[in-house]
C-alpha cells in the first residue's frame, strides 16, 4: 500500500502564487532594510546547542528543536541514564530558535572582521516546538535588522520609522506599542521583588491572552508575595495617553535609579518619533509590555495589525545590552527587531492586501499552433526577456487555442501573443481588447 504523503505539524507547502506573495513580503521588508544601510548575512540553520540553551529563558529553552548527533546516535552511549542526561549525550547541535543568538555568536566570532557599529539584516527561517494552532508555526520565516555597537537611541527611533516604513508598503495599519525593560526592573524595585525581575516580566507578557487573574495566579504560583502582587494591581489596570502613562510611571517609580532611566529613554524616543511624524503607524506606551526574552534590558517593541482578525504580534524586538557577553565579548550593546513574516502573509492574505501585479509573475505569454510561427516567435521571445520582460511560451504546438489561453488566465498572465503570416496579435487577458503590434511596441508597453 503507497504510504499517503504528508507534512510534519506547524510546517507548510507553499505553492507557486503563495511564492509570489511572500518574495513580495520578503522584498519590501529588504528594500526598507537597505534604505536604512543595513546589509545582510547568513547563519546555518543549526547551531551548537550550547549556544541556544538557557539564552531564552527556561520556557524558551523547552521549545528547541535537537537534533540527535547521528544515525547511529546510541553508539556508545547508556540509554538508561536520566532523560536530561540523555538528551545532552545524543544531542549536540539544535535548530535555531530565532536569528539574534545566533547573530551575537556570529559577531563575536566575526569581531575583527567587522566595522562597529554593525547594521545587519538576515531573512531566514527558524524553528520552534511550539503547539501548532492559528498564527503560530512550528517553522516559520523572520526577517530580523539589528545594529550591534552602539548604546545611542537614535537607532530605537530608526527602528520605529523602518517598522513605519514596511507597513505603509505593505497597507497595513499597525499600532506599534514601546515599553522598556528597565521600568519594569524599576517596578520589581519598588513593589519589593527585584530578585523576580524574570518571574514578573514573564508573567506579565501573557496579560493579553490569561488576563490580570492568570497573572496574579501565575505570580503566586512562582513566589511572589502577596503584597508585591498587590502593589502591581494599579499598573496593570492603568490605562491612558503615552503622557499619563508617563507621569504615573514617574510617581510610581520616584525611588528606582533604573527606573527613572527606563522613562528618560521612553520620554526620549517618543519625543524624537512625534518630531519626525510617522507615515502611518500609530506609537503608544503600553506599561504591561514585557517581550519574554530574558536578554532584553532596554526598548522593547510589538506590533500588532489595527485590522482583520489576527491579534498576534507581527513584529517586535528591543535592546539588549550584553548579549555577545555570553560567548566572551561584553559590553557590546544592540537593539534589533524582527518582522514575523508568517504572520504578516496571514493578514495580507486575509485582508486581500496584495496589488494586482503580485499575482502575475509572468507579464506576457506567446503562443503558436504550428512549428513555423513557433520558430517565428522564439527569436522576438528572447528579445523581450532581454528587455527584462518576465515572458513565457506554451511548449505544445499541437495543443488548441483554449487549452493555451486557459494556461495563461490560470497563471494570471495579463498579456498573450500570437502571430499569424508574419503579423503579431497581442490580447490583454483581462479586458479582452485585442491589437496588431510590433515587437518594439510590446517592449514599450510593457516595460
Amino acid at each position: 500500500m503507497a504510504q499517503k504523503p504528508s507534512i510534519p505539524k506547524g510546517s507548510r507547502d507553499f505553492s507557486p502564487q503563495e511564492m509570489v506573495r511572500r518574495n513580495y513580503i520578503f522584498d519590501t521588508i529588504k528594500k526598507v532594510f537597505q534604505r536604512y544601510g543595513y546589509l545582510p548575512i547568513e547563519t546555518p540553520a543549526m547551531e551548537n546547542l550550547s549556544t541556544l540553551m538557557g539564552k531564552y529563558g527556561d520556557e524558551g529553552d523547552k521549545l528547541i528543536f535537537k537534533i540527535l548527533n547521528s544515525g547511529d546516535f546510541k553508539e556508545g552511549v547508556d540509554m538508561n541514564l536520566e532523560a536530561k542526561q540523555l538528551v545532552n549525550k545524543i544531542s549536540e547541535k539544535a535548530l535555531k530558535y530565532d536569528l539574534t543568538v545566533p547573530f551575537a555568536r556570529y559577531v563575536v566570532q566575526h569581531q575583527n572582521e567587522i566595522t562597529f557599529p554593525f547594521k545587519r539584516y538576515q531573512i531566514q527561517p527558524v524553528w520552534r516546538a511550539d503547539r501548532p494552532q492559528k498564527g503560530r508555526y512550528r517553522e516559520f520565516y523572520q526577517c530580523d535588522a539589528d545594529v550591534i555597537g552602539s548604546n545611542a537611541l537614535i537607532n530605537e527611533v530608526e527602528l520605529t520609522q523602518m517598522i513605519d516604513d514596511v507597513f505603509t508598503a505593505l497597507n497595513v495599519s499597525v499600532l506599534i506599542k514601546i515599553n522598556n525593560r528597565k521600568i519594569l526592573s524599576g517596578i520589581a524595585e519598588v513593589i519589593g521583588e527585584k530578585e523576580k525581575i524574570v518571574t514578573i516580566t514573564v508573567a506579565i507578557d501573557k496579560l493579553d491572552k490569561i488576563g490580570v487573574e492568570g497573572v496574579n495566579k501565575e505570580l503566586k504560583e512562582n513566589g511572589v508575595n502577596d503584597v508585591a502582587i498587590q502593589k502591581l494591581q494599579p499598573l496593570i489596570e492603568f490605562s491612558g495617553s503615552t503622557l499619563e502613562k508617563v507621569n504615573f510611571l514617574r510617581t510610581l517609580l520616584a525611588s528606582s535609579e533604573i527606573g527613572l532611566k527606563g522613562i528618560e529613554e521612553i520620554e526620549y524616543i517618543f519625543k524624537t518619533v512625534e518630531s519626525l511624524k510617522l507615515n502611518t503607524a500609530k506609537v503608544e506606551l503600553d506599561i504591561t509590555l514585557a517581550r519574554g526574552l530574558n536578554y532584553y534590558t532596554g526598548a522593547i517593541f510589538e506590533v500588532k495589525a489595527n485590522v482583520g482578525t489576527l491579534t498576534s504580534s507581527i513584529c517586535g524586538g528591543g535592546r539588549y545590552d550584553d548579549l555577545t557577553g555570553i560567548f566572551g565579548l561584553p559590553n557590546m550593546s544592540g537593539v534589533g527587531i524582527s518582522f514575523g513574516a508568517d504572520r504578516i502573509y496571514d493578514v495580507l492574505n486575509e485582508l486581500n492586501l496584495y496589488p494586482d501585479t503580485v499575482a502575475a509573475a509572468t507579464k506576457l505569454l506567446f503562443v503558436a499552433f504550428n512549428e513555423k510561427d513557433q520558430a517565428e516567435l522564439l527569436p522576438l521571445l528572447a528579445l523581450v526577456r532581454k528587455a527584462g520582460i518576465n515572458s513565457e511560451i506554451y511548449p505544445d504546438v499541437k495543443a488548441d487555442a483554449k487549452k493555451q489561453f486557459t494556461y495563461g488566465e490560470s497563471k494570471k498572465i495579463p498579456f498573450v501573443v500570437s502571430v499569424k503570416d508574419g503579423v503579431l496579435t497581442l490580447k490583454n487577458i483581462v479586458t479582452g481588447e485585442k491589437e496588431e503590434i510590433t515587437i518594439e511596441k510590446i517592449i514599450e508597453k510593457l516595460k
